[in-house]
């Protein structure tokens, strides 16, 4: 009987060194930066297509979990289950709660585990190396992924490989794993051969994996047991136990288990793999122009060549430029030197010390019913623009410090003010005084787009009292 393949997928990253494009509100592997999918949606179609797959089980943070599931709903792809961490304890905690999740519904199940932010180019290269690394795990071994290195990088941690596994031309016990290195010292273990860039993908079996924390870190695992014996159910969601999972140490499975085992054995793959880190990561696997320029959006180039061109909202001009990263969003612009950008996460503690909301948000804030985007705003005033999807709805909430006028552009709108309830269409509008609960909704088969106008004292968003909540945000 086939083994069960259980795709692990860990969506924790906020990917600061893609500022201004990666936010913490919408990460990374939440983007559409190498096609019209975002990584994470890449990511579950590549596991997808492996043999024996089962639905991916997700492990993200409480924040991005309606993301998560609309993703997944776009893909109509369903869950095994998506389980949201409470704090953040990197991946050896993340990855004993995958085991334990699976161990109870799969006592022989194996665990693909996969950060949702990596590009992977060939999937037969990838499928084989997993086939491979399936037949290592049925005896015992934790296997990981080494990724065949073809330079000196710096940004990478690296494997040392050991001894050749008997009747094996590949697989190599783990000799060591090191950290991300300097270039001369790159250049040596590129040089020896004896180094593979480490992917931070693992195959192991869930018993072989929880037997290993339970001799080697046994308080990360009772941790994670306490934590998913507590857990409850929310809408499609697995919410552990907080107390729990936050006195669980924070450590990566390299370090808890892998670099301390007697089982860790390393498969060089060569896959097109690559971690988008940074900005010069996309100019590396992108598509150049004769000149090697990457771009994408409403891009005009002249004399011009090896940059990365990004426009997300207006047309951008590189005239007479070489090896640069331009980033445009409707509220920011990062032009860096290509040589620079690892420090573009220097960027964002500075914005995080200047208590700015460049690197939380973008303009266009995504919410389960849909979005809203800032368009204008001065003393006393800001005016958005509202999308929500069919079928769904704002919360019933009142504000202490605003009023709020409602202008429907297009599709229906439900709206609850006081004791009144009213429909509204194209070009009709409403008032929601200060104080007055309200709700908005869709109930249309097409999205309500509106443009809503606040006025008062006070216009944050968390001047919100929300009385009733579909998506239990309460």
């Amino acid at each position: 009987m086939p083994v069960t393949l259980h795709p692990v997928i860990l969506s924790g990253g906020s990917g600061t060194r893609l500022w201004p494009l990666s936010r913490a509100a919408l990460p990374k592997q939440l983007l559409p930066l190498m096609s019209a999918l975002s990584l994470f949606q890449d990511t579950v179609s590549r596991a997808m297509q492996l043999a024996h797959a089962v639905p991916p089980l997700v492990i993200c943070n409480d924040d991005h979990r309606f993301l998560i599931a609309e993703q997944l709903r776009a893909l109509n792809q369903p869950a095994g289950a998506i389980v949201l961490e409470p704090v953040g304890r990197n991946t050896a905690p993340a990855v004993a709660l995958a085991a334990l999740d699976v161990i109870r519904r799969d006592p022989e199940g194996v665990l693909l585990v996969l950060p949702a932010d990596h590009l992977i180019r060939d999937q037969a290269a990838f499928s084989a190396a997993v086939a491979h690394a399936t037949r290592l795990a049925l005896q015992g071994w934790l296997v990981t992924f080494g990724i065949t290195p073809h330079a000196p990088e710096t940004g990478y941690g690296y494997i040392c490989k050991g001894a050749l596994l008997p009747d094996s031309e590949a697989a190599c016990r783990v000799a060591s794993f090191v950290e991300k290195p300097d270039l001369a010292t790159a250049q040596t273990y590129l040089d020896t051969g004896d180094y593979l860039w480490n992917s931070g993908m693992f195959l192991f079996r869930a018993r072989d994996l929880l037997d290993e924390l339970r001799l080697l870190r046994p308080d990360i695992l009772s941790a994670c047991e306490a934590a998913l014996a507590g857990a409850h159910s929310d809408l499609d969601f697995v919410r552990l136990e907080k107390a729990a999972f936050a006195a669980c140490p924070s450590e990566s499975l390299d370090c808890a288990v892998m670099e301390h085992t007697s089982k860790a054995v390393v498969i060089p793959a060569d896959i097109g793999w690559n971690d988008i880190g940074a900005w010069d990561a996309l100019w590396e696997v992108g598509d150049k122009d004769n000149a090697g320029n990457v771009s994408r959006g409403d891009v005009l180039l002249e004399a011009a060549s090896n940059n990365l061109v990004r426009a997300e909202s207006r047309l951008v001009v590189a005239l007479g430029v070489d090896d640069l990263v331009i980033v445009e969003t409707s509220d920011a612009v990062l032009v860096a030197r290509k040589d620079r950008v690892q420090d573009v996460k220097k960027i964002v503690e500075r914005l995080k010390a200047d208590a700015r909301s460049e690197h939380l948000y973008h303009s266009r804030v995504y919410r389960p019913w849909g979005w809203y985007e800032g368009i204008d705003a001065g003393d006393r005033f800001q005016v958005k623009r509202i999308m929500v999807k069919p079928d769904q709805k704002l919360s019933l909430q009142m504000h202490h410090h605003r009023a709020e006028h409602w202008i429907v552009v297009s599709g229906t709108a439900k709206v609850v003010r006081g004791e009144d309830e009213i429909m509204l269409t194209e070009n009709q509008s409403t008032y929601i005084p200060l104080g007055s609960k309200h709700r908005l909704e869709n109930p249309g088969k097409i999205p309500l787009h509106l443009i809503e106008v606040q006025s008062g004292a006070y216009l944050g968003e968390d001047d919100i009292v929300r009385y009733e909540d579909i998506y239990k945000r309460n």
